[in-house]
């Protein structure tokens, strides 16, 4: 009678060696599904995010936007943002005295380096809680009425878009610029807020995590994690 064995064993270490790629495969999965970019328009930056958890924690969009695959946000100063002329007065104004706010909402129908292709883009991916507490600090920067319901303002400025009334004052040191960084701080980032006043200390500091390793801004989300909170 032959001797099995050999074989068996083999048998038994390639099992155990396709579950254990199996199960690494599960978790980048898991780790790694959600996309998410950051975009530079030159003096303001915003998040361009999935709208799977965004149609969850606000329908609204999806009754104004449909099933389009991501939105992107942008959160600035109530006048300035939506003046079809921009006026040094209005500059004055919005740098220097707290004055309200707006969200701007775009309907993005293709992956953000595509659609914004003459903007500066970078893209990273988030695990599922922490991009679940990137989708709570958007919502949380929509204003809304006693009723719950965020409240539509003017059309947006580019695309199919729209503003909506927000939350916060705007003014020199609670820039837009600065709501980009708290929102980045909320998902993990080790981000300091303080001085994240402009587009190009957003862009400086995810190209500087990209460069020290912590993000890898070239991958898809499929091939891993890309940002690591430790």
């Amino acid at each position: 009678m032959k001797n099995h064995s050999p074989l068996i064993a083999l048998l038994i270490a390639a099992n155990m060696v396709i579950g254990l790629i199996k199960g690494f495969a599960a978790e980048i999965d898991k780790s790694a599904r959600n996309e998410v970019y950051v975009v530079n328009h030159g003096w303001h930056t915003g998040f361009v995010v999935p709208t799977s958890g965004i149609h969850q924690a606000m329908p609204e969009l999806k009754q104004r936007f449909g099933n389009v695959p991501y939105i992107e946000f942008g959160w600035g100063d109530n006048e300035f943002y939506q003046a079809e002329e921009i006026t040094s007065g209005i500059t004055l104004k919005a740098i220097f005295l707290p004055t309200d706010s707006v969200v701007h909402a775009v309907a993005v129908t293709r992956k953000a380096d595509k659609y914004f292709k003459h903007s500066e883009v970078e893209k990273f991916c988030l695990e599922d809680s922490e991009f679940i507490s990137l989708v709570d600090f958007i919502s949380n920067s929509f204003y809304r009425d006693e009723s719950g319901n965020i409240l539509k303002l003017n059309n947006g400025i580019y695309g199919d878009s729209q503003f909506y009334k927000a939350k916060g004052d705007f003014h020199i040191f609670n820039t837009c610029n600065k709501w980009t960084a708290k929102g980045l701080e909320s998902a993990g980032m080790n981000i300091s807020t303080t001085f994240k006043l402009t587009a190009g200390s957003i862009m400086n500091y995810l190209s500087r995590e990209e460069s020290t390793g912590r993000i890898d801004l070239n991958r898809s989300c499929e091939k891993g994690i890309l940002f690591k909170t430790q």
